[in-house]
């Protein structure tokens, strides 16, 4: 079987927030934190998407550091808050990725990403990860004003990539965006990084690796072709 393009999700997926662990020790005491912000900032996301409201990541992201702040009795200066969101554009990429992406383009594959950030700031994070050179499509959700995983979010990424929605691979470390792509008619993988789990309440995906080099090798193990 094959598949026309396969599609990343970006945070955590290929970038590694641990990075920002010093940043929120230094701003909490406390770099156990930056787990909780990240789990506000997408609970925020959601709660737009089911409302139908909108404003981009980096105000998600901004809007739950004010919060996580705020529950945890904590003063955080502009400074730092500035610090922090400065780091999210300028996350490294975690070890496995650079090996797993180019297995995988050097079979073939066309690769793309598909983030809930804007056009602009994956961009910032894919050029300082080094990891532009590898895809074809940079694709935001901010094009449609709908975070995954909204239907709209994966039926845009379709329609730009010009592929149908069977013919595409997403591939995330996290369950709801798993699920939204399938939900949509993709075919789906999950990277299983430290934390993440799958949902089990939804149906499986395709296939599961513990990191994108691991994946790969699955991809090209199991006969999908580019």
């Amino acid at each position: 079987m094959k598949v026309a393009a396969i599609v990343f999700d970006v945070n955590e997926t290929l970038l590694d927030m641990s990075a920002l662990d010093p940043l929120f020790a230094d701003a909490f005491g406390d770099k156990g934190v930056r787990r909780t912000w990240f789990a506000q900032t997408i609970a925020n996301a959601l709660s737009a998407t089911i409302l139908r409201t909108y404003a981009d990541f980096g105000e998600m992201q901004r809007a739950a550091l004010e919060m996580t702040a705020k529950r945890r009795g904590v003063a955080i200066d502009p400074e730092r808050v500035r610090r922090i969101l400065r780091g999210v554009t300028a996350l490294p990429a975690h070890g496995d990725a650079v090996a797993g992406l180019t297995l995988l383009r050097n079979q073939g594959y066309r690769l793309a990403v598909l983030t809930n950030s804007t056009e602009a700031a994956v961009v910032a994070q894919l050029e300082t990860a080094r990891l532009r050179e590898f895809f074809s499509d940079i694709l935001s959700v901010d094009a449609v004003r709908r975070f995954k995983p909204a239907p709209e979010a994966y039926a845009f990424a379709s329609e730009r990539l010009d592929v149908a929605p069977q013919d595409l691979l997403l591939v995330a470390a996290h369950d709801w965006d798993v699920a939204g792509a399938m939900h949509a008619g993709w075919r789906a993988a999950f990277v299983g990084r430290h934390g993440s789990a799958l949902n089990p309440l939804a149906a499986p995906p395709e296939l599961a690796a513990p990191d994108i080099r691991a994946l790969a090798e699955r991809i090209l193990a199991s006969g999908i072709a580019a």
